[in-house]
């Protein structure tokens, strides 16, 4: 719950720079336990960059775990405006598809601080239900799925559950977003992007080596 879900005595609230400060504590908030981790963060160290009293912190976010999951929910919903930016208006499904695997790993590349966010989240806070970043795929993926079975059905991808579609890109790019940010020798994502739309979109076999697998799957 942050400061917009409470009422507090006193004068009447500027909701604008309310939310403007609130943005701003998320923003450093997100910065800040990136580098010092959950477990060893303190708070008036973060105030302190931000030219605060600890206790303004308290007054948007009432515990560090407040603060801490509320900078990844912030997070995650950038990520989702960022991938819709990059493909509203696109009017071929397959390209609009095309430019959200693009957007999703340009979006981490462009923020590694939200990919230590994600793992210091599981570290943290393993008894939660469901983690922030499922919690948001859920609450997004069915435009998605609803524009697979369009596709499917004008015979353009080939007939199969389009839950297994959107499983396996999404922990394709999920997982390679954690496997590049452990490598010493980092590859850019953008190039990654590429790789995987070519290995998933064509495949790894020729059109005699499918027909012959195909054939005895069938058997």
């Amino acid at each position: 719950m942050t400061v917009s879900d409470r009422k507090r005595p006193g004068r009447p609230k500027d909701e604008m720079l309310t939310a403007r400060r609130e943005e701003e504590i998320l923003a450093a908030a997100t910065r800040y336990f990136a580098v010092a981790g959950y477990h060893n963060a303190d708070l008036q160290m973060l105030a302190d960059e931000l030219g605060v009293g600890k206790g303004t912190l308290y007054r948007y976010f009432r515990t560090k775990e407040d603060l801490f999951l509320s900078s990844v929910d912030r997070g995650m919903r950038e990520l989702h405006s960022y991938i819709e930016e990059r493909t509203t208006g696109v009017a071929d499904p397959i390209d609009r598809l095309r430019n959200a695997v693009r957007a999703f790993l340009s979006f981490f590349d462009g923020n590694p601080e939200m990919v230590e966010l994600l793992i210091q989240e599981r570290a943290e806070f393993r008894d939660r239900l469901q983690p922030t970043y499922l919690k948001h795929r859920e609450a997004n993926i069915g435009p998605w799925q609803e524009m697979l079975r369009k596709v499917i059905n004008e015979g353009r991808i080939r007939k199969m559950p389009v839950s297994r579609i959107t499983d396996v890109l999404s922990n394709l790019l999920y997982g390679t977003i954690f496997t590049q940010h452990f490598m010493r020798k980092k590859v850019p994502l953008e190039r990654q992007a590429e790789d995987i739309l070519d290995v998933v979109f064509l495949g790894l076999l020729d059109e005699q080596e499918r027909h012959k697998q195909s054939s005895t799957a069938h058997k």
